[in-house]
Order: C-alpha cells, then sequence, then structure tokens
C-alpha cells in the first residue's frame, strides 16, 4: 500500500499501549516500524528492561506482522562521562542500559539501534569541544559494542533542545564520528526547526561520509516548534527527498508524528495521509 521503504514509529501512536500501536500501524497498511525506547516520551518498552520485556516486545511486533528498522533509545546524558575504551566511557550503569537495548534491538530483528546526540539542554556541561569530544567518544564506543551484537548504531546528529541542536553542532560532531561505524538519523522536522535546510545537513554529512546518512524520520516543523503533523509546517519534502535521491541514498524512511496538532483519534488518518503523501514523494 505504502512505499517498502516507509515506516511508521510507535512513537506516532505512543497514547496506546504498545500491542495496540502496532495494531493500528499494522491496520493502516505498514509494513516497517520503528520502536521507541524513550523514558518520557514513549512508554512502550520499560526502562527498566529485563529479557522477558524484550521477548514481550518481540512477541507484540510478530503479532502484528512487522518488521522493525530501529530502536530508538535513550542511556543518558552522554556528555557526562569520557574514556577512550568502553569500561572508562560508560558507568557500570549505562553499560547495562546500553545492552538491555541492544539486547531488545537484536531480538525484534532490528537493523540499529539509535541514541541521541548529546544532553537534552543546549548548555554544555564543561566546554562545547569537551563535550562533543564526550558524545562522540561514547557513540563511537557503543557503536563497537552494537556491532557485537550483530546491529548498527546510529544518532540524530541534530536534535532540537539537545547538545546539538544546530546544524554547526551536528556537523562538529558528525566530523568526531568519521571512521567510526556511527551513522546518521536525518529528522526533517528537528532541521527545520533548528532554522536550517535539510539540503544543506544532507549534502554537508554525504560530503564526511557518503555511506553516513542511514534513516530518516519525517514530520513537518517551523522554526522553534517540531511538533507538527505533515502539511501543517514548512518543511519543503519534496526538496528533501530529491536531496537525498541526488545522494544516493538508499536507506529508509519512518513516519515520527509525535504532533501536537492532531487529536488522538486523528492520528490514524493523518498517519495515512502522509504515508500516501511521502510514497509519491520516494
Amino acid at each position: 500500500m505504502f512505499h517498502d521503504r516507509l515506516g511508521c514509529s510507535s512513537i506516532s501512536f505512543r497514547h496506546l499501549p504498545l500491542a495496540e500501536a502496532l495494531a493500528t500501524v499494522a491496520g493502516l497498511g505498514f509494513e516497517e516500524i520503528d520502536v521507541g525506547a524513550l523514558p518520557g516520551v514513549c512508554d512502550h518498552v520499560p526502562f527498566e528492561l529485563t529479557a522477558h520485556d524484550a521477548d514481550r516486545v518481540a512477541e507484540a511486533v510478530a503479532a502484528a506482522g512487522l518488521r522493525v528498522r530501529s530502536v530508538n533509545g535513550d542511556i543518558g546524558d552522554l556528555n557526562i562521562v569520557f574514556g577512550t575504551a568502553l569500561d572508562s566511557v560508560f558507568t557500570p550503569e549505562r553499560a547495562a542500559h546500553l545492552d538491555r537495548l541492544l539486547t531488545l534491538t537484536q531480538t525484534v530483528g532490528a537493523k540499529a539501534l539509535v541514541l541521541p546526540c548529546g544532553a537534552l539542554r543546549p548548555e554544555p556541561i564543561r566546554s562545547l569541544d569537551e563535550d562533543l569530544d564526550a558524545v562522540a567518544a561514547q557513540l563511537g564506543a557503543a557503536a563497537e559494542h552494537a556491532a557485537e551484537y550483530s546491529v548498527e548504531l546510529w544518532t540524530e546528529s541534530l536534535r532540537s533542545y539537545r547538545l546539538c541542536g544546530t546544524l554547526d553542532r551536528a556537523l562538529a560532531l558528525a566530523d568526531r564520528l568519521v571512521g567510526t561505524r556511527v551513522r546518521h538519523v536525518v529528522d526533517l522536522s528537528h532541521l527545520v526547526a533548528s532554522g536550517s535546510r535539510p539540503e544543506d545537513s544532507i549534502a554537508a554529512l554525504t560530503a564526511r561520509d557518503a555511506d553516513g546518512i542511514a534513516h530518516v524520520h519525517l514530520r513537518d516543523a517551523v522554526p522553534g516548534n517540531i511538533n507538527l503533523s505533515i502539511g501543517n509546517g514548512s518543511v519543503d519534502f519534496a526538496g528533501a527527498l530529491a536531496a537525498l535521491r541526488a545522494a544516493d541514498f538508499d536507506g529508509h524512511f519512518s513516519l515520527e508524528l509525535e504532533a501536537h496538532d492532531l487529536a488522538d483519534d486523528e492520528r490514524p488518518a493523518a498517519a495515512a495521509k502522509a504515508a500516501s503523501f511521502i510514497t509519491d514523494l520516494i
């Protein structure tokens, strides 16, 4: 029904229990999802994951007949600690949380775990350079560890309200990640909300690494507001997707409709409308 490279994040239906959210996504005609595992944003996945929890999520995904592209998680503020090896980069608690999320990612058959680009605040904890070094070191170490689970590690290089909430900072982080296993998620809403043009970010990331962009999140936005449904903001989706094609992007897309301009009962129809629109552009 929709393009086979287009999925829908479970965050789009975070108001529903997991099984209902997945059934809704499948019922709309999607075949692929991203699983939200973000404390305070989407409670479909418990913060204190157990093997039983991972199996429960995998069973729910299988029951809905869906495949999982990525798990969108968070292991804490990555600009707080710094080191050069896994044991020194991560506190024991953070290392254990990373293992739980990687176990979940592997169990549901997802391609990658996605982690944020720093703390949920724009101000550095130390200096900007030191914080970016810390984030890059931890993402790089997490990617090496993820490879042991046969999954990739991706990051949303630019994410509003976090340390890397501007294009300049996102590219400074990307520079530090060149040569690592970490790949990038481009979220068009966060780019536009930050005042950036998606085409500029896409060109800059691919100039650093031709295969650096792994995945794209889709939602509408205007400067300062990331929570709009597709069609109610100023994102130039046609231009952005044209830029991705020009960059030979062959990854997948996911509707992440955490939109505040929709009532809960309007979300299914809005998701279907957005999917049809994006399918035509892909």
